[in-house]
Parts: C-alpha cells; sequence; structure tokens
C-alpha cells in the first residue's frame, strides 16, 4: 500500500510537471482540465500517503479501533477538492465558449497527453494488484481516478486534434466540460464509499448473509441475531449473539464461539469478531438479512 502511494506521488507529480510545459504552449482549456485533474491527483496523492501510513498504525492505548478510517477521510476530501476543480474547469470553459482562442503547439501537446497516457496506463495495473492484495479504500480511490484520467486524456488528445487539425475551435471547451463531468462522477463515487465507512453504514446483505451461513454451519449454533457489522479503512468489524444449548456448561459455550470465530476469521481475515452467547430459547426470532 505504501509503495502504491509512493508510486502514484510520483507519477502524478511528474505528469504535472509535462502538462504545466504543454498548457503553457498550447494554451488549450481541455489541457488546462487535464492539467488541472493531475494536480488535483498530486495533491490526493500525497493525502493518500499520509492517510495510508496512519491507517497502518496499529491500535493503541487511545484508538483500541485502530486507525482504519483515516482512509475514508481522506476520500472524502478527495471527493470535496474533485468536484471544487471541476466546478473550475466548467467556468473556464465557459468563458473559452465565449472567447474562443486558437490552439498552438498541438503536436507538442500530443506527445505529452501520450507520455502522460502511457504513465497513467503502468500506474494503473500496479495499482490494480495492490487493491487485489489489500483491498484499500485510498488505493482503490486512486485507482478509480486514474482510470477516469485515461478517459479525460483521450478526451484532450480528441481536442486537440479537431482543434488544431480541423479547424473546430469548440471541441476544445465543450471536451473539457465532458472532463469536469467525470471528474464529478468519481466524485461522488469516491464520496459516497467514503461517507458510508464514516457512518459505520453495515457490511452489504450479501456479506452479512454470508456471516449467518458460517455461524449457523456449526452444529452446536441453534440461530443467530443482533448481528452488527461495519468497515473502518481495512479493518472488518463484526459483531454477533449466537443462541446456544441452555444446558451446556461456558466452557463448552466458549468452544464452540472460539470455533465460530475462527470460521469467520478464514472468511475474513483480520476481522475484529466480538461473540455473545445466548441461552436458546430466549434470543428474538432470528432475522437474516434479505
Amino acid at each position: 500500500m505504501r509503495r502504491a502511494a509512493i508510486a502514484s506521488l510520483s507519477v502524478s507529480l511528474f505528469l504535472v510537471a509535462i502538462k504545466t510545459f504543454a498548457y503553457f504552449a498550447s494554451h488549450s482549456v481541455a489541457l488546462l482540465a487535464s492539467l488541472a485533474d493531475s494536480a488535483l491527483d498530486l495533491f490526493t496523492s500525497w493525502l493518500n500517503l499520509v492517510a495510508i501510513r496512519q491507517a497502518l498504525a496499529p491500535a493503541d492505548a487511545e484508538h483500541r479501533f485502530g486507525h482504519g478510517k483515516a482512509e475514508p477521510l481522506a476520500g472524502l476530501a478527495q471527493g470535496a477538492f474533485i468536484t471544487a476543480s471541476a466546478l473550475f474547469l466548467v467556468l473556464q470553459a465557459v468563458n473559452r465558449i465565449i472567447t474562443p482562442e486558437p490552439i498552438d503547439h498541438s503536436v507538442e501537446a500530443l506527445i505529452v497527453m501520450c507520455i502522460a497516457m502511457a504513465c497513467t496506463i503502468g500506474l494503473v495495473i500496479y495499482q490494480r494488484k495492490v487493491i487485489a492484495t489489500t483491498g484499500s479504500l485510498a488505493v482503490e480511490s486512486d485507482y478509480s481516478h486514474y482510470i477516469s484520467d485515461l478517459t479525460t486524456n483521450l478526451g484532450v488528445v480528441l481536442a486537440l486534434v479537431l482543434s488544431s487539425v480541423l479547424g473546430w475551435t469548440l471541441a476544445d471547451p465543450l471536451i473539457a466540460i465532458a472532463v469536469a463531468g467525470v471528474m464529478l462522477y468519481t466524485a461522488l463515487g469516491v464520496g459516497k464509499t467514503s461517507f458510508n465507512q464514516l457512518m459505520d453504514r453495515e457490511l452489504p446483505d450479501e456479506e452479512r448473509q454470508r456471516i449467518c451461513r458460517i455461524a449457523l454451519s456449526h452444529t452446536a449454533v441453534r440461530n443467530v441475531h443482533d448481528l452488527k457489522t461495519r468497515m473502518a479503512g481495512l479493518s472488518t468489524f463484526i459483531q454477533l449473539h449466537l443462541a446456544l444449548d441452555p444446558d451446556i456448561s461456558l466452557a463448552e459455550a466458549h468452544v464452540i464461539s472460539d470455533a465460530v470465530e475462527r470460521a469467520l476469521l478464514q472468511a475474513y481475515p483480520g476481522a475484529d469478531v466480538i461473540i455473545h452467547q445466548d441461552p436458546a430459547g430466549l434470543e428474538p426470532e432470528p432475522v437474516l438479512p434479505n
């Protein structure tokens, strides 16, 4: 995760440098949109690096549940900054529609965009491997944003070709507005996921059903109730009540709970699992998630 964050920071720094050169050479508002997007990537990549370092810190006396919420906090900040950047680009594009300007040095700008796309493709391939291994929300948010960058970069290339080769000057600001729309869509997805984690939203119903099935697979468990789940960055928290034979000893109930906990940890490695034992017959009717 740290290596992925450092790679993202390095790539975004390089892209900002070459796109700054290309923008001042061409004065393309679509390229300005791409530059603003990369500048935002630079900021959010730095934010991700800080968040990941914090999220990976072990639990301590003041943070018993760990530091996992540092990741969704960073994701929420990303969503806010992406939104602000997109609105700025819309204003710039509208101004360019009102007062059109020709694009200069389009060949140099096209070369820069091709280099940017090659760097972005290499980064997203690496990030995809990291996400498959760690499930990091911060890296996944960064990955989603760079995927959208590929789309926006293609749009910038199209704008440069249409404006410089075919002379359609409106293509430049119109594609800049389209890029802003992609950025807003990305911001919505990142912000929604981060907000759900910060508000301790339950895991998806299919995951809750899976947890219930795992617990009920133990022959001594009569039913499961009061299931509570949440995510905080990389950490999964699971709490549930097991209804057991009321005539067994406390030691036997403890052995059963340990077996259920081990089964849950196999399915959710590193999860924080809390199990309460109830005598069967006193618990409410079992209600599985819909």
